[in-house]
C-alpha cells in the first residue's frame, strides 16, 4: 500500500504541476487566518465541531508558527520581499520542490491509511515482527511495517503511520519516538538521487549497503542512549500499555495467532463509511496542520544554512574526527555536517566541489542516515502528536551522526578507496 501511494503521489504532482503551489499557498493562508478567528473570537462554528476545533484551535506557539508559514508562503508565491526568504535555495525551495511532494503525499496517505491500518495488515505483520523488533530495537513489531513504508515508499509516510498508531494508543511515547526519528528513513528512489548529485550513481549498491548497515547500528543503539531512553513508556493519555498484548498463547502457533489477530482487527473494522469519513479527516489534519508547519520551519532552517555560518562553526569540532577516521579533505567535509540538520540534500550539493570520492561518498551516505532534517522530516514530527521536541531532535541528529559516521567510513575506505 505504501509503494503505490508514492506512486499516486508522483502522478498527481504531475496532474497539478501548473496550480499546486496555489493550492498550497491557499490551503496555508487559509490556516492562518482561521486558526487567528478561532484563538481570537472562539466562534461558535468551530468549538462546536471537533474536527474544526481539532483543525483550526492550536496553542499560541503552534499559532506564531503557522503565522510565519503563512508569511513566508506569500512571500515566495508573490516573490516579494528579502531574497533571502523568498530565494530558490530557501523559501522557493520549500514552496516549489517540497511542499508539492508533501501535498500530494497527504492527500493520498490520508485517505489510504485508513486501508492499511484498521484492516488486520498491521496486526499480522506486528505480531510475525515481535521477535526481532522488539529485543533487537525496543519497539513493536508492528513498527517494521513504518520501517518498510519508508525506505520503499516515502519517509513522510511512514511518520504519518507512527503518528496515527500513536494516537490510537499502539505505541507509547517512547515507542513513537524511536520509531519516528529512526525508522522514518528516506526512500531507494530519493537515495539515488543524493548519490547522482555527487556523481557516484556507479556505486549504488554499496552506497545503499553502507547506508542500511549504519542505519541498523543507529538503530540499536540511539534508542539506548538519552534522549529517547528516557521517554516514558505510557499511552497518549498517561495510561500504561497492556504488557501481555504481544504474548502468544501456549496452543497456539506463531503465525496461527498472528492470522487470528489480523482477522479479528479485520471484523471490527469501521467499515466503508466510516473508513472513508477517517481517511477524509486524516488528510484534511495534515494539509492543514503541517504544511504551514514545514513552510515555517523549513524556510527559516535553509536561511540560517545559507545565509549564516552557523553551521560551518558547529561543523569545525568534527575535523578532528574526520582526520581520525582518514576522510580525505577532512576541513572540507566538516562545512557539510551539521548543515544536514536543515536539510538532508545541502550536504550532497555542497560536496559537489570535493574531489575525494570517498569523501563524497560519506557525505552523501551521512546525509541519509543522519535522517533527522528540519526541512521535512523534522518539521513532520514537530508538528504531530509524537512526544518530541526541536532540542531533542537535534540531540538525535548528532548521535546518529557520531554513530554512523565510524561506519560509512569504514565502509567506504573499504568499497571506495
Amino acid at each position: 500500500m505504501t509503494i503505490p501511494i508514492a506512486v499516486m503521489a508522483k502522478i498527481v504532482q504531475g496532474v497539478m504541476a501548473e496550480s499546486v503551489q496555489t493550492f498550497i499557498t491557499a490551503i496555508i493562508c487559509i490556516t492562518g487566518v482561521v486558526s487567528v478567528v478561532a484563538k481570537a473570537f472562539k466562534p461558535a462554528a468551530i468549538c462546536q465541531s471537533p474536527l474544526l476545533k481539532h483543525l483550526f484551535d492550536v496553542s499560541w506557539v503552534w499559532l506564531v508558527v503557522r503565522l510565519f508559514g503563512m508569511a513566508f508562503v506569500l512571500m515566495t508565491y508573490l516573490g516579494m520581499g528579502s531574497e533571502m526568504i523568498i530565494s530558490s535555495s530557501t523559501g522557493a525551495l520549500v514552496l516549489n520542490d517540497l511542499l508539492p511532494v508533501l501535498f500530494s503525499v497527504f492527500i493520498l496517505a490520508g485517505l489510504l491509511l485508513p486501508l492499511l491500518i484498521n484492516f488486520g495488515l498491521l496486526e499480522l505483520a506486528g505480531t510475525l515482527m515481535t521477535k526481532v523488533m522488539r529485543p533487537v530495537f525496543g519497539v513493536p513489531g508492528r513498527s517494521a511495517v513504518d520501517c518498510t513504508a519508508s525506505w520503499l515508499g516515502d519517509g513522510s509516510v511512514g511518520i504519518l503511520m507512527t503518528a496515527k498508531q500513536y494516537e490510537q494508543k499502539h505505541y507509547t511515547q517512547r515507542e513513537a519516538a524511536i520509531i519516528g526519528t529512526t525508522f522514518s528513513a528516506v526512500s531507494i528512489t530519493f537515495s539515488l538521487v543524493v548519490l547522482g548529485q555527487v556523481k557516484l550513481e556507479y556505486l549504488f549498491a554499496p552506497f545503499y549497503a553502507t547506508v542500511c548497515l549504519a542505519g541498523i547500528v543507529a538503530a540499536i543503539i540511539v534508542p539506548r542512549l538519552p534522549p529517547l531512553r528516557f521517554k516514558k513508556d505510557l499511552l497518549i493519555d498517561g495510561t500504561e500499555p497492556d504488557r501481555n498484548a504481544e504474548a502468544i498463547p501456549d496452543h497456539k502457533s506463531l503465525f496461527g495467532h498472528s492470522l487470528d489477530i489480523a482477522l479479528a482487527k479485520a471484523d471490527s473494522s469501521i467499515g466503508v463509511k466510516g473508513t472513508i469519513k477517517e481517511g477524509m479527516g486524516n488528510a484534511l489534519d495534515m494539509v492543514f496542520g503541517v504544511l504551514p508547519v514545514v513552510m515555517a520551519v523549513g524556510t527559516f532552517a535553509l536561511i540560517i544554512a545559507e545565509h549564516t555560518p552557523i553551521f560551518q562553526y558547529l561543523g569545525m569540532p568534527f575535523v578532528p574526527f574526520l582526520e581520525l577516521l582518514k576522510v580525505p579533505e577532512a576541513a572540507a567535509a566538516s562545512q557539510t555536517i551539521m548543515v544536514g540538520f536543515a536539510d538532508m540534500f545541502i550536504p550532497s550539493i555542497l560536496a559537489t566541489t570535493i574531489e575525494s570520492d570517498v569523501t563524497r561518498f560519506i557525505i552523501a551516505a551521512m546525509s541519509v542516515t543522519q535522517l533527522i532534517y528540519m526541512s521535512e522530516v523534522g518539521a513532520l514530527l514537530l508538528g504531530s502528536k509524537i512526544p518530541v521536541n526541536i532540542l531533542e531532535l537535534f540531540i538525535i541528529f548528532i548521535l546518529r551522526t557520531l554513530i554512523t559516521l565510524p561506519v560509512i567510513a569504514l565502509m567506504a575506505h573499504w568499497l571506495v578507496g
